[in-house]
């Protein structure tokens, strides 16, 4: 797995989209978006940039129709195909707070809110 912040995960110039500079190719992204109403939605996809596009054309998913424009706020790319599924569900269940210290790359944050669930 690949984490990178949204603004930084970009393809090569010239290459295909599957590919990220200085990995091996891409086969999945694990995705977030922040959408109109500040809420999250949390998905997977083959092709990041065309996924958010759909979102924001009323294409994706039913959760982001009437919250448009959706913004891609943080992704993680994967090099197989079962890890982002275990991620997504992961990334789903949890809290807010989990979800927002992760798009901010605030990984002591995480592991705080992680640590106080164990509890």
């Amino acid at each position: 797995m690949v984490s990178r912040a949204a603004s930084s995960l970009r393809p090569r110039s010239g290459s295909t989209p599957r590919e990220v500079e200085g990995l091996s190719p891409v086969v999945c992204y694990v995705y977030l978006l922040r959408c109109s109403d500040n809420s999250f939605y949390v998905g997977s996809t083959l092709d990041l940039k065309g996924r958010v596009k759909a979102h924001n054309q009323g294409r994706g998913a039913a959760y982001t129709f009437r919250r448009r424009p959706v913004r891609l706020v943080y992704s993680e790319a994967f090099q197989s195909e079962a890890e982002p599924v275990a991620r997504e569900r992961q990334v789903k269940g949890w809290s807010r707070g989990k979800k927002e210290a992760l798009v901010a790359g605030d990984l002591q944050r995480l592991k705080r809110l992680s640590a106080s669930i164990r509890k």
